[in-house]
């Protein structure tokens, strides 16, 4: 039931303020329009640009902070920091390279390509 309420709170709360940076947005929009100099709209132009994205950005920021803040299971596991040192390759990748190129014609696959572009 708690998870429930907090999700339906947190979706109230993200709606309103995705609604509410835009009409600060738009409202911000008409009076840099108004402005009478170019240089002044230049730069509130800017600053609108500079705004909406961090208004915007902020709101989709708490909404993924509060999701996973509400839909987290539980602690995670600690990564094992020692799976960061290997390679990743199996133990056939330590043969020399001879050994593995060198294999019967039979088993060769052979391809043929009829020129043309990649792209």
């Amino acid at each position: 039931m708690r998870t429930v309420l907090a999700s339906i709170i947190t979706t109230l709360l993200i709606v309103a303020m995705t609604l509410a940076a835009m009409f600060l947005l738009v409202w911000a929009t008409v009076k840099v329009t108004s402005l009478p100099s170019r240089w002044h709209r230049a730069a509130g132009m800017g600053a609108e640009l500079v705004l909406g994205v961090v208004l915007l950005l902020g709101t989709t920021w708490l909404a993924t902070h509060l999701a996973r803040r509400i839909f987290r299971t539980g602690e995670q596991p600690p990564m094992d920091l020692s799976k960061l040192s290997k390679s990743g390759f199996d133990d056939s990748a330590k043969a020399p390279i001879e050994a593995r190129t060198k294999t019967p014609p039979s088993a060769q696959s052979h391809v043929s390509f009829k020129g043309g572009s990649v792209v």
